[in-house]
């Protein structure tokens, strides 16, 4: 014999019921079934709604049960002949007109007693049983109803009714010895005290009700049918990459189910583990698929963390306070209170020095909690000995679970860390003997992040998510983006990094996807989007709170530079080619340093110096490895040795410089280039990197530019100066002609003093051969003495920037 049950998904229509006929009916050809049912989906829902509306007086409970009442003559007219339909209809209406009678009694008395309740709920298991009986009637005639109330027997604990076995076992043996059908179809979720009172066995008793039976009948095997393909290693809805488990001990589904996996009520194992009887988890809508499998077997092979789970709407409440050490029964007097006033502990944990306590509870009796608690603790509270309960709202409890993690060391320091580097703060921690639960307290606001990121450590094969939400899409981040959509595949197979983009933003539009905006045709996608509104688009990357978050700033915007700040306090990583906020005030800068330490968020830029050449990474290594920066000498704009390396007697100043931006080598505003002070920021932020203290305006700027150019305000009147001034460029080009020399914008660092400026660079010199775009710099350190440290390479263009953002962003998925 096998014993099915079906939940409140599988049979929320018609449609759905069918499903459920047509498994009842292959399965009745090789075994003999009992069959649970739930009410409809939203059924209990709704008659606990009317019952609350009624008791308040509230005449729209009609509503309610009208709704209810045409949802199930509905279901009923849908799976019946309607040559059979009339006495069928009769049976349903009149308990309907059962229900509305109960209702009008809590509307008159203006009260819901617990009694009352349950009889009223019981309503959605009565119809939904008796509907699918009388539609499995027309495939099988000798289908029975058994109403469950006649078998399962309880005390009068209404709403979480305690069943009584010896009497239930009895009377479901004697029962099944009798009938020789071959399917009872029977309503989960309610029972009766031996007087005859309907009680309820809890929310999702229907599947205690299957385990009760499988348990008195010593089934060969309890199914749960529901609308997911078993236990996951997390909840689907939430981690997105969460897998089904296929066999799982009872042990180990009892911890999952009690922390908040839905796919089963908590008591169901009870009554089949003492048989030793399997659960099997299925899926009605994918009846072929594996599901779950859950038995006293547990391999050594398998995986160490079977799943992990969470309960959310949690409270925690402390007492704490000298008057509880070395004093016995304060823990006793607290757990009485609570469970005087009826509420259910769900974590406890104690520090050793025994001055405190700690209990989680759910949101809803946190009040409760807190006033019997002081009640109970008055006079300690009054002599100061003890403090009053305090209380946290809104927490969440995090559990890792698994029979084999008793066997291996470190997990604990690995979930710990793995919250940390998110900035997961974690309020509790709680730890059972058997080792096979390490439960945490955090915010509720933090649950999906900490979720996605415990399960990418222990079930993704340590493929690491990145989540990118990128301001800036011109030329550079056009190109940033094509490299993420090219390379994306390879990141995932061979370095295990998942990269998204989440949000992008241009000065018009801005577009989020939580699951990742299609990099195919992103640019259609990014003009239907909303106005961008900055803001709005920092607001809404911190909403989504997501795990391993990285802004990227792909602009030479002041005021996106100023938003750092903001992006590291909510421990979301920065890669910016930005060079404003590395170039600010040296105070500003060593707070974002210290701002990306502590919440423990990247602050990489990279690409500030040299686009994709690595130079600050040099510079970095230097300086961790010891070694002492003394002097820096550096040609560090590639668009000003483009511009320089291009301008002859035969294309003008003017000619060049437009070239220069057209193959985006120069800023938006190719004042910004010319003018020096681009140099400047790049050899501060080297500067600065080297371990000095320096600001901006300490270095000396000696421009090369007249200053009718300088006072330009757009790039029309600039390069109308350009032209101009064009003899003034001349002359400086005939100079260096005349030097046997080559014009380089050359950035010095030495004893403390830093200057940028157009110089002669004599053939001799390392400078000399600098082509293109390329940047050249040299580092004398105390270990490079004689011959500096060479790093060369094209320093400018889209296409370079791009892999240099690119890089920095994949130093963040290595760490």
């Amino acid at each position: 014999m096998k014993v099915l049950k079906f939940g409140g998904t599988s049979v929320a229509n018609a449609q759905n019921i069918k499903h459920v006929l047509e498994i009842i009916n292959k399965k009745s050809q090789q075994d003999k079934l009992v069959v649970v049912v739930s009410a409809l989906s939203k059924v209990t829902d709704l008659l606990q709604l009317a019952a609350a509306k009624a008791a308040a007086n509230d005449e729209s409970f009609r509503d309610i049960v009208a709704e209810i009442e045409k949802k199930h003559l509905d279901t009923l007219k849908e799976l019946i002949p309607v040559s059979e339909q009339s006495g069928l209809l009769s049976h349903v209406k009149r308990i309907i007109n059962h229900l509305e009678t109960l209702l009008d009694g809590c509307f008159l008395l203006g009260e819901l007693s617990p009694r009352t309740s349950d009889t009223i709920l019981s309503f959605g298991e009565l119809l939904s049983s008796y509907i699918i009986a009388q539609a499995y009637q027309q495939i099988d005639k000798s289908v029975v109803y058994k109403d469950s109330r006649e078998l399962i027997k309880t005390n009068n604990n209404f709403g979480k009714a305690v069943v009584n076995f010896e009497v239930s076992n009895q009377l479901i043996q004697e029962y099944f010895a009798e009938d020789q059908s071959k399917i009872n179809i029977l309503p989960g979720f309610i029972s009766q005290t031996l007087d005859g009172i309907t009680t309820t066995l809890g929310r999702g008793g229907s599947d205690y009700t299957a385990a009760i039976i499988a348990g008195a009948l010593e089934a060969e095997q309890l199914e749960i049918w529901t609308d997911v393909n078993g236990m996951f290693t997390a909840n689907p809805k939430i981690v997105k990459q969460a897998q089904p488990i296929a066999d799982i001990s009872y042990q180990e589904a009892m911890e999952l189910s009690h922390f908040g996996a839905k796919v089963l009520y908590p008591p169901t194992i009870q009554p089949v583990l003492r048989k030793n009887i399997p659960i099997l988890i299925k899926n009605t809508f994918e009846p072929e698929a594996v599901g779950t499998l859950i038995s006293n077997q547990v391999s050594s092979k398998d995986t160490v963390v079977k799943g992990i789970s969470h309960i959310d709407n949690i409270s925690l409440i402390t007492l704490e306070g000298p008057g509880m050490i070395g004093v016995s029964g304060s823990s006793k007097r607290l757990f009485e209170v609570l469970s005087q006033e009826k509420i259910n502990v769900i974590f406890i944990t104690q520090a050793s020095s025994e001055h405190s306590i700690c209990i989680g509870i759910l949101n809803s009796d946190a009040e409760n909690a807190e006033a019997a608690i002081n009640k109970a603790f008055e006079v300690e509270i009054l002599q100061n000995k003890i403090d009053p309960a305090i209380v946290e709202k809104d927490l969440c409890i995090i559990a890792l679970v698994g029979e084999n993690m008793k066997n291996h060391q470190g997990l604990s320091g690995r979930m710990f860390s793995t919250l940390g580097k998110n900035n997961v703060n974690i309020r509790a921690i709680a730890q059972g003997a058997s080792e096979r639960n390490i439960s945490t307290v955090i915010n509720e606001r933090d649950v999906k992040k900490a979720l996605n990121t415990l399960h990418e450590n222990f079930f993704e094969e340590n493929t690491k998510q990145l989540n990118l939400f990128v301001m800036g899409v011109g030329n550079v981040g056009e190109k940033f983006i094509e490299q993420i959509h090219n390379q994306k595949k390879f990141l995932k197979d061979n370095l295990k990094i998942n990269v998204r983009v989440i949000a992008l933003s241009n000065s018009r539009k801005m577009l989020f996807d939580e699951d990742g905006i299609s990099l195919k045709d992103w640019k259609a996608t990014l003009d239907k989007g909303e106005h961008a509104i900055p803001t709005e688009f920092i607001a809404r990357a911190k909403e989504l709170n997501l795990r391993n978050s990285i802004f990227v700033d792909i602009t030479a915007n002041s005021s996106v530079a100023e938003t750092y700040e903001k992006f590291l306090k909510e421990s979301i990583a920065v890669v910016t080619c930005n060079k404003i906020a590395c170039s600010s005030a040296y105070d500003n800068y060593k707070k974002l340093k210290s701002l990306s330490r502590q919440y423990n968020a990247p602050f990489l830029f990279e690409t500030n110096v040299g686009a994709g050449l690595p130079i600050i990474d040099t510079v970095k290594n230097l300086i961790a490895s010891g070694d002492k920066v003394h002097k820096i000498q550096a040609v560090l704009s590639g668009s000003l040795n483009f511009i320089f390396n291009n301008f002859d007697k035969d294309n003008s100043f003017h000619d060049v410089v437009k070239e220069a931006g057209v193959q985006g080598f120069t800023e938006p505003d190719p004042k910004i280039d010319l003018s020096g002070i681009d140099v400047a920021r790049k050899i501060l932020i080297l500067i600065r990197e080297s371990g000095y203290e320096m600001d901006i305006d300490a270095i000396a700027n000696e421009s090369f530019l007249p200053a009718d150019c300088l006072a330009t305000t757009n790039n029309e009147d600039f390069f109308a100066s350009l032209t101009k001034h064009a003899a003034h460029f001349e002359k400086i080009y005939e100079e260096a002609l005349a030097k046997d020399s080559r014009l380089k914008y050359v950035a010095k660092f030495e004893d403390g003093k830093a200057s940028v400026g157009l110089q002669f660079i004599p053939k001799d010199h390392p400078f000399y051969n600098l082509e293109g775009k390329d940047n050249i710099v040299l580092f004398y350190t105390d270990r490079y003495v004689d011959q500096p440290l060479l790093i060369k390479g094209a320093g400018a263009g889209a296409a370079v920037t791009a892999s240099g953002i690119f890089a920095d962003v994949i130093r963040i998925g290595n760490n």
